[in-house]
């Protein structure tokens, strides 16, 4: 199937992005509501600077409607453990002056016109996964977000990139191509990349990897065997090539193994639906957007987001 260079996919993470607003913009004036707004105006001003820099024809805002999901957490317990919030029972610790901006963040999107997507039990990661593989080979897809994890969607054929905002933010993103995952992990597919990532583990999400195996010694086995399958495989036929040290650990890890493909890679098979992903060429709710303009001091924010829906 041959890719559309005339249309293109952009799929945000997020929380990844209003996360970053957040920690970024300095606090400011939040209008007669009273409420902070800082996230709010970093976010519009991500998804202004991303749509008049890569004219996407289509945008989703993927969403954590389950951050954590259970059926990961019964796979490997510590998953994103560290992460619970001590003070509530079931939830992610969101400091006390971002969590009243989430919910404007939702109705920005909505006065704009971008379609929003999430699904119970799924992470957002999963719904960028599952859309980037239904419009894989349809059309460019850029994925935004500052999480590794997703470096497993790279696909050069079909012209899926990462657009990693982790050091530059949106306007000097890191653009992760294979040529990139060759170069800085050793792994030339997003596939590879994400079996070298459950062997190497992943501490900030709570995935212990193999002991002794690190980013390298992980890549080197991939590339030896062809992907995890073929290390296990190989391990398992008794491969003189895997001994000592580096045998023993890798078959104490075995029941690791056998569940960290499941939780590392992303869901492909997300119940999305079939909403509609173009973007609009102007703000589709005027009103709507004037009256959280004027509440809540998002002005100049908002007019920079049209001005990039208008622009040519």
């Amino acid at each position: 199937m041959s890719v559309s260079v005339s249309e293109r996919l952009l799929l945000l993470d997020s929380a990844s992005l209003y996360f970053r607003a957040f920690y970024g913009v300095p606090a400011r004036p939040g209008g007669p509501s009273g409420l902070p707004t800082n996230a709010v105006a970093g976010f519009l001003d991500m998804l202004a600077t991303l749509i008049a820099r890569y004219r996407p024809t289509h945008v989703v805002a993927c969403w954590d409607d389950d951050w954590r999901p259970q059926w990961r957490v019964d796979a490997i317990p510590t998953y994103k453990a560290h992460r619970v919030a001590e003070e509530v029972d079931d939830g992610e610790a969101v400091p006390d002056e971002l969590s009243p901006q989430v919910p404007l963040i939702i109705e920005a999107l909505a006065a704009i016109g971008i379609t929003r997507v999430g699904a119970p039990d799924y992470e957002a990661d999963d719904v960028i996964g599952t859309f980037a593989m239904r419009y894989r080979g349809v059309m460019p897809v850029d994925v935004v977000t500052g999480d590794r994890d997703l470096f497993q969607l790279v696909d050069d054929a079909s012209q899926t990139q990462v657009l990693y905002t982790a050091r530059g933010g949106v306007r000097e993103p890191d653009v992760i191509t294979q040529a990139f995952l060759r170069e800085k992990y050793g792994v030339g597919t997003g596939d590879a990349y994400v079996d070298m990532a459950a062997l190497r583990g992943d501490t900030s999400d709570g995935l212990p990897g193999v002991k002794g195996i690190g980013e390298k010694t992980a890549a080197a086995l991939i590339a030896e065997y062809g992907s995890l399958a073929g290390v296990r495989e190989a391990l398992a036929a008794g491969d003189p090539k895997i001994k000592g040290a580096r045998r023993t650990r890798l078959e104490e890890a075995s029941d690791y193994l056998d569940v960290a493909p499941l939780v590392v890679r992303v869901a492909h098979d997300v119940p999305v639906g079939d909403a509609d992903l173009r973007l609009p060429p102007d703000i589709v709710d005027p009103a709507a957007m004037s009256h959280l303009a004027l509440e809540h001091a998002l002005t100049g924010p908002f007019d920079r987001v049209g001005a990039a829906l208008r622009r040519d």
